[in-house]
């Protein structure tokens, strides 16, 4: 969900909880039916489009949304809001529902539609998880709210797009034009450096440095790759038995070799267990590098990140703490997909980070915030994967 400058009016929780009696939404949706040509126009218009109240519940939709739902009529949409029909994870986190959350105050679709009772067009995206069955599914729409008026009642025509292909194309514009461009320039540099190296001791530790570039590289695009498949429910998880803190360490201390420039410092914390595991040792890794990623780019320059695992119960956390607080906005969005402080096209690190742990290693991932030890991420994973147990795996 996207974050939004306040609209002008302020609306209480009870203000926004109301709602209008079955009885009273079934009058309004008559008087829209009434109207010449809508249904056929609606129907006529790829696009998701509902007809609002002021209270934001559905009075009138078209066939593309109740397509979307599958197994649904108009009855059953009928006097439900957007967020709650579209089984938004926040929906039902207040009992007011959908819009009463604080969650909703991040929300691009909340404050087109708060904007849009106020009489104004408004147009936002905003970035909704929404419930598929057992698993949580990430959609980018664009929201468009415009203001009409049927015999002195006031309404909303809303349409909903999906932009989400919208959204991947320009991470993938920024992955390949900028990130991968980048490592590729670096090393070109350093093949162009080879040219005048004689000595043998400086040509191995420049065949080093060749073989890191070139490995970044292409776990860079792997990591894209394995990131559209996860979403596509087509990521083949391969389980081996792994050493929590040495692959922590290992990490850690390939952070550490990449600053070059000091500035920043990544430990791993003295304490830490070697907890031996089962799961999968690349999606495991691609997490604790976004994790470690994530907490570098939160720091300031000289500032002291650190790492660690260790046995909870039957399950190996992993964690990693940044000195700085994160703000609540940003907690309230920071899973979500495409969501960064970074600037358009990123925003897919923390959000693949919690895609991987939940929907592929069984584990679970959060956050601990506190103005006296910042930032601490912790992943979760259990000690035994009994679905895997009776699977080949490298061991």
């Amino acid at each position: 969900m996207e974050s939004s400058s306040a609209f002008s009016i302020e609306f209480s929780v009870n203000m926004l909880a109301e709602r209008l009696s079955r009885r009273e939404v079934e009058a309004q949706a008559n008087l829209i039916e009434k109207l010449e040509g809508v249904q056929v126009a609606f129907n006529a218009l790829p696009h998701v489009i509902m007809v609002l109240n002021r209270q934001r519940q559905i009075i009138f939709t078209n066939s593309a949304l109740l397509a979307l739902l599958g197994d649904v009529d108009m009855e059953m949409v009928l006097g439900v809001r957007p967020g709650e029909v579209l089984r938004c994870i926040h929906a039902q986190n207040e009992t007011g529902g959908c819009g009463t959350t604080e969650s909703c105050r991040t929300c691009g679709a909340f404050f087109a539609l708060m904007n849009g009772l106020e009489g104004k067009l408004d147009c936002r995206d905003c970035r909704i998880s929404v419930r598929a069955g057992d698993s949580v599914r990430a959609l980018d729409v664009r929201v468009l709210a415009s203001p009409f008026e049927v015999e002195g009642q006031k309404f909303l025509i809303v349409t909903m797009t999906d932009i989400s292909h919208e959204k991947r194309r320009k991470m993938l514009e920024r992955i390949f034009f900028h990130d991968v461009m980048n490592t590729a320039s670096g090393l070109q540099g350093l093949l162009e450096l080879g040219r005048d190296v004689e000595d043998l001791e400086e040509a191995k530790h420049l065949f080093v440095a060749l073989e890191s570039v070139a490995s970044g590289l292409v776990d860079e695009i792997a990591e894209q790759r394995d990131l559209i498949a996860a979403e596509n429910d087509e990521l083949k998880v391969n389980p081996a038995y792994i050493r929590s803190r040495e692959l922590l360490d290992g990490l850690v201390r390939q952070f550490a070799a990449n600053d070059q420039y000091g500035r920043w410092s990544v430990r791993l914390d003295g304490r830490s267990e070697n907890v031996t595991f089962l799961s999968s040792p690349v999606l495991l890794r691609r997490v604790l590098k976004n994790m470690l990623k994530n907490a570098v780019e939160a720091s300031p320059p000289g500032a002291v990140i650190t790492a660690g695992c260790r046995k909870t119960g039957d399950w190996v956390e992993f964690w990693v703490n940044n000195p700085v607080p994160m703000s609540r906005e940003v907690q309230l969005q920071v899973f979500n997909r495409s969501f960064s402080t970074k600037g358009e096209g990123r925003g897919f690190g923390t959000y693949s980070m919690k895609l991987l742990t939940e929907r592929y290693l069984n584990g679970r991932i959060y956050f601990t915030v506190s103005a006296e030890t910042g930032t601490t991420f912790v992943a979760a994973y259990p000690l035994d994967n009994k679905e895997w147990k009776n699977e080949e795996f490298a061991g």
